[in-house]
C-alpha cells in the first residue's frame, strides 16, 4: 500500500511540474522575445525566477496542484485565475523594468495560450488517475447520530470513494479491528471519543488510512499551540479569537481593499442598480439586521434579488430554497454570481463586517440554529466576513454544524495568509454555481431533518434598536 501511495503521489508531482515548467518556457519566450532590455541583460534570472514563483505561489494558494481528488472544473478553474493573476504581475513588472507602459498583446496570448494547455493537461491527468486509481475501497463507522446527511456527501464523490460496509461502533472493537482490515481507508463519523481513540491507534498501527469527522472540541485541539513548559507535550488553547495586532492589521486590510474595491466595481454596481429598478420599479437596496462579534447587531446592505414586498422578518425568516419563487430574474443572476452582495463591501469599510469572517446571520436564524446546537455562538468571537472559511469550502445551504466547524476552524487557525487565501478562492465560488444554491423548498433553515435538537440556554438579549425582541 505504501509503494501504490508513493507511485500516485509521483503522477501528481510529475503532471503539476509539466504545467509548471510549460508556464515558465512560455513566459521566458515572451519575455526573450518581445520585452527584453539589453540594458537588464543580466536580469533575466531574476525576471523569469520572480515569474515562477508567484505563479507557483499563486496556483498553490488556490489549490491547483491538488490534482488527486479536486474536480476537474475546480482545477482548471485554479489554473485559470492563476495564469490570469500572474500575466497581470507579470505585466506590471515588465513596465516597472522599461520604466513605461509596455504593449500587453504578447501577454496575453501567452495567458491565452497557457489557460488552453492547462486546462488539457488537467483534463488528461485527471482521466489517467481515475483510469490507474479506481474509487478507494472504504468503510464507514458511525456513532449514535443519523448517518444519511454524510452519507449524500459521500455519494457526491464516487470518483474518489466506495463505501463498501456501514458498520455502527456498537458492534464491538473486536469486529471493527476485524474488519478494517479488508479495506483501503476507513471513515470515522461522530464517534464517541474514547471508542474513537482506539479505532485510531489500531489504525495507525497497521498503517491503515483514516478519515476522520471532528468534533467542535478536535477542531479546537487541533489548531492549538505547542507549549513547551516542561518535558510533556502541552497544548494551549487561548479561546478569545484574534490577537489586537491582528485584529489592527485585519482591520487597516478591510479599509483598503474595501474602498479600491468600491471604487473599481462602482460601474458594475451601478449597471446592476439600474437593472434592478428597471425591472420592477422596487428598491435598489435590500437591509436586513444580521450579527457580528460578540452578538452585535447591524443593518446589512444588499442588492435586492426577490420581489419588493418579499421583505419577511421576524418569525416568518428563512433561508432562500432551491427553487424560491421570490427570486426576480435579475436576482437569479447575481445571486448565482454573487454580486448581491457587494453592497457589503459598505459594511465592511464601516466596521460592521470584516472582509474575511463568518457569514452574518440573521438573528432569527442564529436563535433556531442555537436551539439544535448551542456551540453556534463560538462563530461570533470575530466579525462576520464578506466571505469566510464556510463560503469558500462550503455551500449556502451547507449544514449549520458543518459551518460552525469550518468557521471555528478558521477562528483557530487564523494568520493573515489565510485571508489573502480565502480572498483568492472566492473568486473561484463566484463560477460555481452549487456555492449559491438554496435549501430544500419543505425547510426554513439549512438545519438537516435528521439532525437532533438540544436543549437551548440563550446567551444573548437580542432586541433591535427600539428595545424590540427579535
Amino acid at each position: 500500500m505504501y509503494a501504490y501511495e508513493q507511485k500516485k503521489r509521483i503522477l501528481g508531482l510529475g503532471a503539476n511540474f509539466i504545467i509548471l515548467l510549460f508556464e515558465i518556457l512560455s513566459f521566458s519566450y515572451v519575455w526573450f522575445e518581445y520585452y527584453r532590455s539589453t540594458t537588464y541583460h543580466n536580469g533575466d534570472a531574476i525576471v523569469i525566477g520572480m515569474y515562477a514563483l508567484f505563479m507557483f505561489l499563486i496556483t498553490k494558494a488556490l489549490n491547483g496542484y491538488k490534482n488527486s481528488y479536486m474536480r476537474s472544473m475546480d482545477l482548471c478553474l485554479s489554473h485559470m485565475l492563476a495564469v490570469i493573476f500572474a500575466a497581470m504581475v507579470g505585466h506590471i513588472f515588465i513596465c516597472m523594468v522599461w520604466s513605461d507602459y509596455v504593449d500587453v498583446l504578447p501577454i496575453v496570448i501567452m495567458a491565452v495560450v497557457q489557460i488552453v494547455f492547462d486546462v488539457l493537461w488537467v483534463i488528461l491527468v485527471r482521466r489517467i488517475y481515475v483510469h490507474i486509481y479506481p474509487p478507494r475501497r472504504v468503510i464507514l463507522i458511525y456513532g449514535n447520530y443519523p448517518l444519511e446527511t454524510f452519507l449524500k456527501k459521500l455519494d457526491a464523490r464516487q470518483d474518489r470513494y466506495e463505501v463498501c460496509e456501514i458498520l455502527n461502533y456498537q458492534k464491538g472493537f473486536e469486529r471493527i479491528c476485524s474488519d478494517v482490515l479488508d479495506f483501503e481507508g476507513v471513515f470515522l463519523y461522530d464517534l464517541p471519543a474514547e471508542e474513537r481513540n482506539e479505532i485510531v491507534k489500531y489504525c495507525y498501527e497497521h498503517s491503515i488510512r483514516t478519515y476522520i469527522v471532528p468534533k467542535i472540541t478536535d477542531i479546537i485541539m487541533k489548531c492549538s499551540d505547542d507549549l513547551y513548559l516542561v518535558d510533556t507535550p502541552i497544548y494551549l488553547s487561548r479561546n478569545y479569537g484574534l490577537n489586537i495586532d491582528d485584529r489592527i492589521l485585519k482591520r487597516l486590510t478591510d479599509i483598503i481593499v474595501s474602498f479600491a474595491a468600491l471604487v473599481v466595481l462602482s460601474p458594475i454596481m451601478l449597471i446592476i442598480a439600474i437593472a434592478i429598478k428597471l425591472y420592477d420599479g422596487g428598491n435598489v437596496f435590500y437591509k436586513q439586521l444580521r450579527l457580528t462579534r460578540n452578538g452585535k447587531m447591524f443593518m446589512i446592505y444588499k442588492f435586492r434579488s426577490m420581489k419588493n414586498d418579499e421583505d419577511d422578518k421576524g418569525k416568518n425568516a428563512r433561508l432562500a430554497s432551491k427553487s424560491d419563487s421570490r427570486i426576480t430574474p435579475i436576482g437569479k443572476v447575481i445571486r448565482n454570481l454573487h454580486l448581491d452582495e457587494l453592497p457589503q463591501l459598505f459594511n465592511v469599510l464601516k466596521g460592521d463586517m470584516s472582509l474575511v469572517g463568518p457569514r452574518p446571520e440573521r438573528p432569527e436564524i442564529f436563535l433556531k440554529y442555537e436551539k439544535s446546537i448551542p456551540q453556534f455562538d463560538f462563530r461570533l468571537k470575530v466579525k462576520a466576513g464578506l466571505t469566510g472559511y464556510a463560503q469558500v469550502y462550503g455551500k449556502y445551504n451547507t449544514s449549520p454544524i458543518d459551518k460552525l466547524k469550518m468557521d471555528l476552524t478558521y477562528i483557530q487557525q487564523y494568520s493573515y495568509w489565510l485571508d489573502i487565501k480565502l480572498m483568492l478562492l472566492t473568486l473561484k465560488i463566484m463560477f460555481r454555481k452549487e456555492s449559491s444554491e438554496g435549501i430544500d423548498d419543505k425547510k426554513l433553515t439549512a438545519l438537516p431533518s435528521d439532525y437532533k435538537a438540544k436543549t437551548y440556554s440563550k446567551k444573548y438579549d437580542l432586541s433591535d434598536k427600539k428595545g424590540n425582541k427579535i
